[in-house]
């Protein structure tokens, strides 16, 4: 597969050189936590992921028995640190967190390692091709935090939050699972209004402003927030799959 087909909805691969150790965890921790697709996944000419017949068994990639809490899903998990800190605080749930930058994987390895959890997984590529090969009504929580906006006008169709990506979402989802969105940048988050809580699968669960301009208290900030977000009010949405 062509990596500049590959490449349709994030940006570069790596940053910086890595240090010993993160290239260590890379060598060592990664291979135990690593998903593995069961097939080859299918991009089309237009850049689209096809849905894979053969699915991930989802018991399997977490020793062997379904979680009791259910699986979530975190496209884009930068550092990892919202990803092992709801880890930390559900160890009943099985968590797959997909992040294309090596660096950002090498950071969230060192944050599993510290922290000791067994019950997160990492996919170090595109996240739609989990989603391609995640069985229907499989996720009970999904996450989409600060993606990249892609803000000029000619780039949004590389945006994350799209129709055809909620469509995958909302068929991956079980009844009453929530999907929650989150984003710094003021050309996004009408733009998530317009795809995510108009979207007929999904219930936006704000009632006031309130709602939406207020951290819920299991939403837990990364370093990513307070450094680059400084000045900026982020906003978070809760959505219901109905």
């Amino acid at each position: 597969m062509e990596e500049a087909r590959r490449r349709t909805l994030h940006g570069r691969r790596r940053g910086k050189k890595l240090r010993a150790g993160q290239q260590s965890l890379l060598d060592t921790l990664l291979p135990r936590l690593a998903v593995t697709l069961p097939a080859e996944p299918v991009v089309t000419a237009d850049g689209d992921v096809s849905e894979s017949t053969a699915k991930i068994d989802l018991a399997r990639l977490f020793g062997g028995v379904l979680p009791a809490g259910g699986v979530w899903l975190e496209v884009g998990f930068g550092g990892g640190e919202h990803l092992v800190w709801q880890a930390e605080h559900h160890p009943d749930v099985g968590l797959i967190g997909c992040e294309p930058y090596i660096n950002g994987v090498a950071k969230c390895l060192a944050h599993i390692e510290r922290a000791g959890v067994s019950n997160a997984r990492l996919f170090t590529d595109d996240a739609r091709f989990v989603m391609a090969a995640l069985p229907p009504q499989s996720l009970s929580r999904a996450f989409v935090l600060f993606p990249d906006p892609w803000p000029k006008t000619r780039h949004h169709k590389r945006r994350f939050v799209a129709r055809g990506n909620l469509d995958v979402l909302a068929r991956l989802m079980c009844p009453d699972a929530e999907l929650r969105l989150a984003t710094d940048d003021p050309s996004y988050l009408p733009w998530m209004v317009e795809h995510a809580c108009r979207h007929p699968a999904f219930e936006w669960l704000a009632e006031r402003p309130g709602d939406w301009r207020a951290r819920p208290d299991d939403w837990p900030s990364t370093r990513y927030e307070q450094k680059m977000l400084a000045g900026h009010k982020p906003v978070f949405l809760r959505l219901r799959r109905r």
